[in-house]
């Protein structure tokens, strides 16, 4: 999950879907799954894939289907499986993501139905019957249009008899005073219905940039852990970033998800997968050090000014430190930078990135604004010691605090050559305890 290999295209958009058809329109998110017993007939251990496509505003499923492995699709005679409700009118009808339900012997699919998510079953991935909705402002909480919904089982503390529903979506917490992201619940699938425990979600990254999050099953850790991907951008300012027309955001790290309980409370903890350590180089590192407002204290290693690379850091505000902040100042030219750190009074990470390049100046009043918003990641587990792992990429940056209990991400855009990076206090000292500086090799 690590280095990829292009294909080519094996689902084609806009064509005549069926072939002899009529063009549904755009192929947007969807779901795959391997047939195992071909209850779609299309033979054993088929991908059968079911999409949203969307013409003139229109969104409805559609299923396609692999007998190579996934190398090529072929459309269903009878699609759309899943006709718009309401075509005069183009409710929002789409993001169908799928499983199988042992228990009840049939496929149940989540869809985003704007201000809430329709549950559908069916034996044979064609013929879909609606069975009921979670729709979150019955319970007083108001996420807007809501997309990409995940619903999957997890167990609490790798313990299997404490196995747990999650359903996870893609919202907006602007009443929250969050932005977009992926919120989650934890609670109950009973066959028919999800019954959250908590009426307010939890979210997976306190980031501006985490959102349209997709999970699938860790095959070699079923049901103890799952691995989630996302689209790093977000709605309030997608379309005014710069380079707008060639680059639309990325995909995040790939991540490893486990539910942990912290405080009494079923909590989701990510951290990267371990296959990224093959694509680092040596690392460089100190320990022991003093963090002041004035960077030279701290004696990081020379020649840490690559791209893209990892920062692992420890930090402690030990007895007679005055300081409260950490601060690694990065894609730094000495006058545009990135700040990430950690705030100890508060207990929370941080991500300041108003200042990243000349290139975010040129965005829209709006935009902008919602661009340059201080985002922060309360720690559960505060105290006066914190392990932060950072991976800059040369457009992004992901903070995981204490193994994953919190987490930051976000797109950045430093200016070209603007690789320095600095840990400071915002006033008095810290102990650096240990820090470390790997480069990322090529990963092509």
């Amino acid at each position: 999950m690590v280095h990829w290999t292009r294909r080519g295209v094996v689902m084609e958009k806009y064509k005549p879907n069926p072939p002899s058809g009529i063009i549904l329109g755009d192929i947007e998110t969807g779901s795959a799954v391997v047939d195992i017993n071909n209850t779609a007939g299309f033979g054993r251990n088929a991908v059968v894939a079911i999409v949203t496509q969307m013409a003139d505003g229109v969104q409805q499923q559609s299923l396609f289907y692999s007998t190579d492995n996934g190398y090529s699709f072929v459309p269903h005679a009878g699609n759309p499986v899943m006709p718009n409700p309401s075509p005069i009118a183009k409710p929002a009808f789409r993001d169908p993501k799928i499983f199988w339900d042992g228990n009840e012997e049939r496929w149940v699919m989540s869809l985003a139905e704007g201000d809430k998510i329709g549950f559908y079953t069916s034996t044979d991935l064609k013929t879909w019957a609606y069975v009921s909705e979670f729709k979150p402002e019955n319970a007083g909480v108001d996420l807007g249009t809501l997309e990409c919904p995940d619903l999957y089982q997890i167990d609490l503390d790798g313990d299997s008899t404490k196995r747990t529903w999650i359903l996870a979506l893609g919202a907006n917490g602007y009443r929250y005073n969050r932005t977009t992201g992926t919120a989650y619940w934890t609670g109950n699938w009973d066959g028919n219905g999800f019954t959250a425990t908590e009426s307010v979600p939890q979210w997976m990254d306190d980031g501006p940039d985490f959102y349209a999050t997709v999970s699938w099953e860790n095959l070699d850790n079923r049901y103890g852990s799952r691995y989630a991907i996302a689209w790093m951008n977000n709605w309030n300012y997608a379309a005014s970033l710069p380079y707008y027309a060639d680059f639309a955001g990325q995909g995040s790290l790939v991540r490893e998800v486990k539910l942990k309980t912290i405080n009494g409370t079923p909590t989701l903890v990510s951290i990267p997968i371990a296959e990224y350590e093959e694509i680092f180089a040596s690392s460089k590192s100190v320990s022991d050090k003093t963090i002041t407002t004035n960077a030279a204290s701290a004696s990081l290693p020379r020649d840490i000014d690559q791209g893209a690379y990892i920062i692992r850091a420890t930090i402690s505000k030990n007895d007679g430190d005055e300081g409260n902040e950490v601060r690694f100042v990065i894609k730094s030219d000495g006058t545009f930078s990135t700040t990430v750190g950690y705030d100890f009074v508060r207990s929370q990470a941080f991500l300041v990135r108003y200042s990243d390049g000349s290139a975010t100046d040129s965005m829209a009043v709006g935009p902008k604004k919602a661009y340059d918003t201080v985002r922060t990641a309360p720690d559960p587990e505060g105290g006066s010691t914190v392990k932060l792992v950072i991976y800059v990429d040369w457009n992004s940056v992901e903070i995981f605090v204490n193994d994953g209990v919190a987490v930051l991400s976000g797109l950045i855009y430093p200016n070209q050559g603007a690789n320095g990076v600095q840990v400071v206090s915002d006033t008095g000292s810290l102990t650096l305890v240990s820090f470390s500086y790997a480069a990322c090799e090529s990963i092509e």
